[in-house]
């Protein structure tokens, strides 16, 4: 089959009925990609980049072979090496090349997705630069590798995060198309929260949303919990609460919850969302210090506020 004429509406249609929330990006990464194009995905963790990816690849049949941008990732990790042991035998031969994630997705055809894209070294961006821009790779003593039509470069970044970064050469992102992927809506965060946990309980799910949703928007939080940590903060709470006879509340109503839930839900947010609030490091402050008031705001003050006068 020539997946370059596959009938991209209909791969569309397809890829939608795996995400939540995601139409718009679903649109411009597709399309991106049956252009012949390769992408750079910017957005902070836990913003379904990865998942996006994975559900094109597998409805157009080809694979994805991911690989994490940092130091280690040399352009001999990337293309490939020679089996050691037989090259003491035979000397260096295509025989004995061992393809790495790059010569792999061009060989097949897949997408090579690089996330923390940033991280990786100068000399590995240029490995990759040749790729893209003139869809061959000349490995010694193997050949030229010609990438089948599907290949595909993608990357990631987070925005947000500089730290152990390089600087992104001009020559590579002139190449490249860029797509900026955010937060979902809480709508559709709820969603996913539900899909990936089977909770059925409206209020845990909610309440899990809420408290993770509110960690991006202090002013003190360098960046906060993706929806990962909602799913995990539903999880946790749902064993606790199993655990301890705790049962949640069947309203939408804030006010009035009862403590033994409010104080599972806190238990929760200090193991599923501790670790994934990362603070300005200016600030004088812990992350159980900050999930606190979140926590306060939401069952103690909001509804406090929401009172008539």
């Amino acid at each position: 089959m020539d997946h370059t004429t596959l009938d991209v509406r209909a791969v569309r249609e397809r890829v939608a009925t795996h995400l939540v929330g995601r139409d718009r990006e679903l649109d411009l990464l597709l399309a991106a990609v049956a252009a012949g194009r390769d992408v750079l995905v910017e957005g902070p963790p836990g913003t379904s980049k990865s998942t996006l990816l994975r559900a094109i690849t597998a409805e157009w049949g080809i694979p994805l072979l991911l690989v994490e941008g940092n130091a280690d990732l040399t352009p001999t990790r990337l293309v490939g090496h020679h089996n050691p042991a037989r090259v003491l035998r035979e000397d260096y031969t295509p025989d004995n090349f061992v393809a790495g994630p790059l010569v792999e997705a061009m060989r097949t055809g897949g997408f090579l997705y690089v996330e923390e894209f940033n991280r990786a070294p100068e000399d590995t961006l240029n490995t990759l630069l040749t790729a893209m821009a003139e869809r061959t790779i000349t490995v010694p003593t193997v050949g030229t590798v010609e990438a089948v039509g599907t290949f595909r470069v993608i990357a990631s970044m987070n925005p947000y995060d500089a730290v152990g970064t390089t600087r992104m050469p001009t020559s590579v992102s002139d190449r490249m198309c860029r797509l900026a992927v955010g937060y979902q809506d809480a709508e559709a965060e709820r969603g996913i929260v539900a899909r990936r946990t089977g909770i059925t309980e409206r209020r845990l799910v909610t309440d899990a949303v809420a408290l993770t949703r509110a960690t991006r928007e202090r002013d003190d939080v360098r960046q906060g919990s993706s929806v990962r940590g909602a799913i995990d903060l539903a999880l946790v709470t749902a064993q606790l609460a199993a655990m301890r006879g705790v049962a949640v509340p069947d309203t939408d109503e804030l006010r009035g919850l009862p403590v033994d839930y409010t104080g599972t839900v806190w238990d929760a947010m200090v193991v599923a969302l501790s670790g994934r609030v990362h603070l300005d490091e200016i600030a004088e402050r812990t992350p159980e210090g900050v999930l606190r008031e979140i926590w306060e705001d939401h069952f103690l003050l909001q509804p406090a506020a929401a009172e008539p006068g």
